[in-house]
């Protein structure tokens, strides 16, 4: 669930469409905590370039760029 909620803001911050941290909140069915936990993940661990917009009421990537959360084939640990 955690996942999901995180890739399902991710996708709404791309669109620009997130709405404020209690309407996210609510379309995920999380606390208003959750979410500001969410952006902080974004933020801190992924290094996610985000600000929230007053005019257009969303949360916006200020630079171009993707966060993927998905496994991906290549080069991994070796036994």
């Amino acid at each position: 669930m955690y996942l999901e909620n995180l890739q399902l803001l991710i996708e709404a911050i791309e669109r620009k469409s997130t709405g404020n941290a209690r309407e996210i909140a609510k379309k995920l069915n999380v606390s208003e905590r959750m979410v500001y936990n969410y952006l902080d993940v974004l933020k801190n661990e992924f290094g996610a370039p985000i600000k929230y917009n007053r005019v257009i009421k969303s949360y916006f990537f200020t630079e171009e760029g993707k966060i993927e959360l998905r496994w991906q084939e290549g080069e991994g640990m070796k036994n």
